[in-house]
């Protein structure tokens, strides 16, 4: 069973940064994209950025562009989460997610959840004002 595990979640303080990790980890599976979501209280899961595996284009919804960079490591099989200027509307609970087959790159496709075969656990984020 193939397994993404987040870390690098935390407390931090507005206008700070921080880095999350997401690592594969279990049964190898082929992975045409993988993404962060994330999730505040009281509110629906929505998409932070997508990255391609094999040349490491990225996808980011307008709302996130500027202060999130998403990159990876094919080696060791990681996705990293890079945010800037942090602020308290930041603070949620963070998922990477893995797209086996590319049926979600495409426009409109992208932030749809059911895309995504394989999910983590979660890591918080909460941001202090």
């Amino acid at each position: 069973q193939a397994q993404l595990i987040e870390s690098g979640g935390g407390l931090v303080q507005a206008g700070g940064s921080l880095r999350l990790s997401c690592q594969a980890s279990g049964r190898t599976v082929s992975t045409y994209s993988m993404g962060w979501f994330r999730q505040a209280p009281g509110k629906e899961r929505e998409l932070v950025g997508v990255i391609r595996w094999s040349d490491g284009k990225t996808y980011y919804p307008d709302s996130m562009k500027g202060r999130v960079t998403i990159d990876r490591d094919n080696a060791k099989n990681a996705m990293f989460l890079q945010m800037i200027m942090l602020k308290s509307e930041d603070t949620a609970v963070y998922y990477c997610a893995a797209d086996s087959d590319g049926s979600g790159w495409y426009p409109g496709r992208l932030d749809q959840e059911d895309e995504y075969e394989y999910w983590g656990q979660g890591t918080q984020v909460t941001v202090s004002s």
